[in-house]
C-alpha cells in the first residue's frame, strides 16, 4: 500500500498551522473542482486534496498521521506503507474508532482512520454506512440542484435541496457498503461542503463581501455596485462612512430552510496606487483645511 504525504498534496510544510492548511485546501478545492477544471484527472485530484484536508484538519487525526509519517520516514515502513508494530488504527478521543466510512477515500486513509488493520468478526453483518463529501458552489444553493456523484464504481443522481448549508448531511438509504453474509447494505451520507468563493465568506446562512471604496466615496457617500449571488445591485453608501463599516442587505444571503440569510457589505477604504502632482496638491489642500486629527483621542 502506498504511503500518502498529505502535506505534499496540499503544498504546505509539516509545521503549517490550521489557517495555512485551510487556505491551501480552499485554493486547491476551487482549482480542481470537476465542474470548472479542464484537467483530465481533476476529479481524482479533488478527492485527493479533500482526503488530505480531512486527515489534517482534525488535531487528533493529524497527530496520529504525524506519528506514522515519522515512522515511515525513519525507514520503518520499508518500500510500502506498513503500520508500526502493535498499531491498532485510529482510536479517537473516546477510545474507539470514530470512523464511519468515507466512501471514495483511499485504502491508505481507511487503514489509518477506519481500523483497516483490525481483526473483523466473521459471519453475517450489515454493510457499513459510508460518508462522502459533496462539493457545492454557493450559486448551486439558490435553487434545487441535480448532481452526479461517483461512489466507487457507481454513479448516482442526487437532488440537493435549495438552502442546503455547509456541513449538512443528506441520507441515501441502502446506498452504502454492501453487507456480508446476507447482511443489508448500509446507508450513504453526503456531507455537503461549500466550495470557497472568491468574493463571499460564509457565516451560517449569511454572506460577507468586502467592498473596496475610494476615500472620496467614503467621505461624500453615493451609490456603489455590490455583487450578490443573483447579480450586482446598487447600494447607497452613507457619507462619512468609516473603514470596516458593515452595510446589511436583508435577504441577500444564502437560502435557509425558513428564511434567507443576509448579505453584509464590509467597506474597505482603498487609496490610489499612484497620485500625480495635481492630486497630491489636492490632498495637501485637504490636509491644511480639514482640521482633522485622527489621533486626537490619544491625548
Amino acid at each position: 500500500m502506498e504511503f500518502k504525504d498529505y502535506y505534499r498534496i496540499l503544498g504546505v510544510e509539516p509545521d503549517a498551522d490550521d489557517k495555512v492548511i485551510k487556505s491551501a485546501y480552499r485554493k486547491l478545492a476551487r482549482q480542481y473542482h470537476p465542474d470548472v477544471s479542464s484537467d483530465d484527472d481533476a476529479e481524482s485530484k479533488f478527492k485527493e486534496v479533500s482526503e488530505a484536508y480531512h486527515a489534517l484538519k482534525d488535531p487528533e487525526k493529524r497527530a496520529e498521521y504525524d506519528r506514522l509519517r515519522q515512522y515511515q520516514q525513519g525507514g520503518g515502513g520499508g518500500g510500502g506503507f506498513q503500520p508500526p508494530p502493535g498499531w491498532q488504527g485510529f482510536q479517537g478521543g473516546s477510545g474507539g474508532s470514530d470512523f464511519q466510512g468515507e466512501g471514495d477515500f483511499s485504502d491508505f486513509f481507511e487503514s489509518l482512520f477506519g481500523g483497516g488493520f483490525r481483526q473483523r468478526s466473521s459471519g453475517p453483518r450489515p454493510g457499513r454506512d459510508l460518508e462522502v463529501e459533496m462539493p457545492l458552489f454557493l450559486e448551486d444553493t439558490v435553487a434545487d440542484t441535480r448532481k452526479q456523484i461517483r461512489v466507487g464504481e457507481r454513479t448516482l443522481n442526487v437532488t440537493i435541496p435549495a438552502g442546503t448549508g455547509d456541513n449538512e448531511r443528506i441520507r441515501l438509504k441502502g446506498q452504502g457498503a454492501p453487507g456480508a453474509g446476507g447482511g443489508e447494505a448500509g446507508d450513504l451520507y453526503l456531507r455537503v461542503r461549500l466550495v470557497p468563493h472568491p468574493l463571499f465568506d460564509v457565516d451560517g446562512h449569511d454572506l460577507i463581501v468586502t467592498v473596496p471604496v475610494a476615500p472620496w466615496e467614503a467621505a461624500l457617500g453615493g451609490k456603489v455596485s455590490v455583487p450578490t449571488l443573483s447579480g450586482r445591485i446598487s447600494v447607497t453608501l452613507p457619507a462619512n462612512s468609516q473603514n470596516g463599516r458593515r452595510l446589511r442587505l436583508k435577504g441577500k444571503g444564502l437560502n435557509g430552510k425558513k428564511a434567507p440569510g443576509d448579505l453584509y457589505a464590509v467597506l474597505k477604504v482603498v487609496m490610489p496606487d499612484h497620485n500625480d502632482e495635481h492630486s497630491q496638491a489636492l490632498w495637501r489642500q485637504l490636509a491644511e483645511h480639514s482640521g482633522f486629527d485622527p489621533r486626537a483621542d490619544w491625548e
